[in-house]
């Protein structure tokens, strides 16, 4: 007998929660898993929640089990194992049912699922998750990209299971096709320059001032008071107070400094650079994991050239600590607004018309990016009519008038102390090129025209133009 609202395949930590979170809020959800213990071991372990789960050990007992047209989650490893299900499910579901990758995907493939499912009669949604475990079995911020009307049927589960922000649910739909894994993605890349950053001004404050990972732990807790207020602050003042049980010192200092990715950090620079949307905050907190890996080379390196001393920038005073923060804060302005500049153009390219100011908004909870920033960009972005840049928002333009001195003064001392900030120094940069209406890339046009004959434009005239360079003088130029 048909009875659940919905399916869904794949009970790892992240299937499991967000499965029990829709049989909380009331659903009735029929689950399968490749490997029927699995099933079983989490029914036996969901409690009073039991009675609302069905579990199936085939693919055409969990189609029989939904009422139709069928919503069913999958949500297993991105890649081989998404193309694996369709091609299960294809023959098995009918008219209107829906398939629903709920993974961390690539939006390419999740454009791709929908032309090869265009004509089949079944229905394609693209939908990240954000909130890890946590987020999905409480609340995770989600974003939904495909047909409206397939979201539309699916919204009443969506709404109860999503994080609220004073009762507004953190879920939407943000457009067509593969807007929401798009999203979902520019997310995880705002999200790798913001963890970076917050880094960076921990190196400087551990290495450049000489502090401990406790002294430093109370001043990530203040900063969370104020306008830096987020999830991830509010994070890092917690694991910097974390003693380790094996050695009694700070948990931070026993972990080997080598950081790893996922590749969604990775899909939102080559994304950027592929529309021709600078990025460079994101970009640089991708390479920053990827030399973090090189823990052999910057051993080896360290030997060769030294180090700075501890200390160096000792001792931390007052205005010191207003200068990291209203940094920090700067180039947390930069990285968000380069991220939201790379959502417009995919909307403008793909047609989504997505809503950035909706899409802040179910930002503000539930997702790691989390932040009462969030709520700002959404009214800023919801008045700016002629632009989606952040930086000329009045609400932000005033902000980063009033902050990027300091963000300039800490790239400064640190580039001096030797003190890495690549994240922080790609937001400086950024900044101070977008602010030069008059830049250098004159001259790179010309040296293009000249090796390459690929013409330029006058800033008298209109058309494609080039120049009477003289040969080099006794050799050629190369191409």
């Amino acid at each position: 007998m048909s009875t659940a609202d919905i399916g869904l395949i794949g009970l790892g930590v992240m299937g499991a929660n967000l499965a029990l979170n829709i049989a909380e809020k009331g659903f009735r959800i029929a689950v399968y898993n490749r490997t029927t213990a699995r099933t079983r071991e989490f029914v036996e372990a969901a409690g009073s929640l039991a009675d609302r789960i069905v579990p199936c050990e085939t693919l055409e007992e969990l189609r029989d089990a939904i009422k139709p047209p069928r919503p069913i989650i999958l949500m297993v490893a991105a890649g081989a194992a998404v193309d694996q299900q369709i091609e299960g499910l294809k023959p098995l579901l009918q008219q209107d049912d829906i398939i629903i990758d709920a993974g961390n995907a690539n939006f390419h493939d999740t454009r791709r699922h929908m032309n090869e499912l265009a004509g089949t009669g079944l229905q394609f949604i693209g939908m990240g998750v954000s909130g890890g475990e946590e987020g999905a079995r409480h609340g995770p911020s989600i974003m939904v990209g495909g047909p409206e009307a397939s979201y539309r049927r699916i919204e009443p589960v969506l709404d109860a299971i999503a994080a609220r922000y004073k009762g507004e649910a953190c879920q939407a739909w943000v457009g067509p096709d593969g807007a929401g894994h798009f999203v979902k993605t520019i997310h995880n890349g705002i999200e790798y320059a913001d963890m970076q950053m917050i880094a960076e001004i921990y190196g400087v404050l551990r290495d450049g001032y000489g502090l401990s990972a406790g002294e430093i732990a109370p001043i990530f807790a203040e900063w969370n008071r104020g306008r830096l207020n987020s999830y991830l602050i509010e994070i890092t003042a917690h694991v910097l107070s974390a003693t380790d049980s094996v050695s009694g010192e700070p948990l931070v200092d026993m972990i080997l400094d080598r950081a790893g990715q996922k590749g969604t950090g990775r899909w939102s620079a080559i994304e950027s650079q592929h529309l021709s949307v600078p990025a460079t905050t994101i970009e640089s907190a991708v390479a920053a994991r990827s030399l973090s890996a090189m823990k052999t080379e910057r051993q080896l390196t360290e030997e060769r050239f030294g180090a700075s001393a501890r200390g160096t920038l000792a001792p931390l005073s007052p205005e010191k600590l207003e200068m990291l923060e209203q940094a920090l804060f700067a180039g947390k302005i930069i990285a968000y607004t380069q991220g939201f500049a790379v959502m417009a153009a995919a909307s403008r390219e793909f047609g989504w018309n997505t809503p950035l100011g909706t899409v802040a908004r179910i930002w503000r909870a539930g997702c790691i990016i989390r932040s009462q920033f969030l709520g700002e960009i959404a009214k800023a972005l919801d008045v700016a009519t002629d632009t989606q840049n952040l930086l000329l928002t009045e609400l932000f333009s005033g902000y980063i008038e009033t902050s990027h001195p300091h963000l300039r003064r800490l790239v400064a001392e640190s580039a001096l102390a030797g003190l890495p900030v690549p994240s922080l120094g790609a937001a400086l940069a950024h900044f101070d090129q977008l602010r030069r209406g008059t830049g250098t890339a004159n001259l790179i046009q010309a040296q293009r025209d000249f090796f390459g004959a690929h013409g330029f434009e006058r800033i008298d005239g209109d058309g494609t133009h080039h120049g009477n360079w003289l040969p080099l003088a006794g050799s050629e130029a190369e191409s």
